[in-house]
């Protein structure tokens, strides 16, 4: 299965860290180094992720946020946009917004390609954001994808059924009725990868294995820079070869090494 050709320019809509590679710290660089153009809108704004022991920040007002879109907008630039990339929501209402901005980036160009990565949670945690923001996404969110990219613990919650097996993802991910890419699929004994998953029109499944070597200490933001790479049209195979590539090459470091790394996964 094959992504959409490359864009020209990025609307990504996630959180931000002033040290570190996450949410936009991450799509971000990727995007650019593959040369797109990016527009961020940072949903908060953090000093670092916040599984380190001292963090600070907080989210950034949803007012602020339609203010500069609509400033973004009136200065005619709203258009241009070929893909809408839409990460980490720290609310319901941001949830809202991102919906809102999805369907005025369609009414100014309706070939615009929506990528959700849905940010809830994993295992063993569970959900790390609010009930009602997780449900905002799966009701607002979910039927507005052109493409999601969530990792197995949020496929089942998206899709209220358990998955534990490759057959079981697959029917989850084709319950959600949009193409869906699984990050952390089942993939056998010292393997993960990514399940491709497409719905026909005519109601046909097609699902596809990416797999590849286990790496577990894997820094933050594996998540984020996957995303980034399908936003930015890399077919799947060749967002997971890249994304190998970037883990492998970041091994023993406490963030990814995006930029120091960039001629290994680029």
């Amino acid at each position: 299965m094959q992504s959409a050709t490359r864009p020209q320019r990025v609307l990504a809509v996630s959180s931000q860290v002033a040290y570190g590679h996450v949410g936009l710290s991450a799509a971000v660089p990727v995007l650019q180094r593959l040369e797109i153009s990016v527009s961020a809108l940072p949903t908060i704004l953090l000093s670092n992720h916040p599984g380190w022991p001292h963090v600070a920040g907080r989210p950034v007002g949803c007012d602020d946020l339609r203010e500069m879109i609509s400033a973004i907008e009136r200065n005619g630039w709203l258009a241009a946009h070929d893909v809408v990339l839409v990460g980490y929501l720290p609310s319901g209402d941001h949830v809202a917004l991102a919906a809102e901005l999805i369907d005025r980036l369609r009414e100014v160009n309706a070939q615009v390609r929506v990528v959700v990565d849905p940010i809830l949670g994993d295992w063993p945690k569970g959900l790390y954001i609010a009930d009602a923001a997780a449900q905002a996404i799966r009701g607002a969110l979910v039927p507005r994808a052109d493409v999601l990219t969530p990792n197995l613990f949020e496929l089942g919650w998206l899709s209220a059924q358990p998955v534990q097996t490759a057959a079981e993802a697959t029917e989850a991910a084709a319950r959600l009725g949009r193409r869906v890419l699984v990050t952390s699929a089942p993939a056998g004994a010292g393997r993960t990868g990514v399940l491709d998953v497409a719905v026909t029109a005519t109601g046909q499944r097609h699902s596809t294995l990416f797999d590849t070597a286990l790496i577990d200490d894997a820094p933050n933001g594996v998540g984020d820079v996957f995303s980034a790479l399908i936003a930015a049209g890399c077919e799947t195979e060749d967002a997971v070869r890249r994304l190998h590539a970037l883990i492998c090459a970041s091994q023993g470091s406490a963030h990814l090494r995006i930029a120091e790394a960039a001629g290994a996964w680029s």
